[in-house]
């Protein structure tokens, strides 16, 4: 199955306007505390109803992205992932099936290494969404569609006992509140609370899996 592209939703289909999302500076931010997963969280996601926010996998940075002049259909001007990466995010896949975590929809930023990412994690049965982009090198006011898609992910409920998947970048994190994942391929829990609002629960680095299986 080929990867689904997301649809953009005008915004005239909600009953209510959507207002500008207020895009806080790290100033404005609390220092962030990092805390790591527990074999009891890992048990708690196998009831689902959790977001997983999937930093993609290790990746070339001596081949930055070509700014301004990236192009999404191009590969070629995006910062690569590595064979390292593909095999770190086949891992993180293994153990998430090996915890016996279950997994609805899967969401992937349209960049390459994300893809690539969710591709080694997950296969096939992904969307791509366009609006889940890496926010590194983008204006105040070009961001606001990209944090309030990931705002929405984050903190939408889930209908049934599966969790959500976001693969995507850590510049997305540190604009919403001040968090950067690391290293690459690290994944952090959210729990969702409805009305654009969300919980930080855990983290967990690639390296971390096998000591946290329940």
């Amino acid at each position: 199955m080929k990867p689904v592209i997301a649809l953009l939703i005008s915004v005239a289909c909600f009953s209510q306007p959507v207002l500008a999302l207020e895009i806080p500076t790290l100033e404005d931010i609390p220092d962030f505390v990092e805390k790591p997963a527990t074999p009891a969280i890992i048990k708690q996601l196998r009831n689902g109803g959790y977001v997983l926010y999937m930093r993609h996998g290790n990746t070339d940075t001596s081949r930055p992205d070509r700014q301004p002049s990236v192009d999404l259909n191009d590969c070629s001007t995006q910062r690569p992932l590595t064979e390292e990466g593909r095999r770190i995010a086949a891992e993180v896949g293994q153990q998430i099936r090996k915890a016996k975590i279950p997994l609805g929809e899967i969401f992937s930023s349209p960049m390459c290494r994300a893809k690539e990412t969710a591709l080694a994690a997950f296969g096939k049965n992904f969307i791509i969404n366009n609006l889940l982009i890496d926010t590194s090198n983008m204006t105040k006011k070009e961001k606001e569609p990209v944090l309030e898609t990931a705002r929405e992910l984050l903190s939408r409920p889930i209908e049934g006992k599966v969790n959500r998947v976001v693969v995507a970048h850590a510049p997305i994190l540190i604009d919403l509140f001040g968090y950067y994942p690391k290293p690459e391929a690290s994944m952090a829990i959210f729990k969702p609370m409805g009305d654009k609002k969300f919980k930080y629960i855990a983290s967990i680095a690639p390296k971390q899996w096998q000591t946290i299986q329940p």
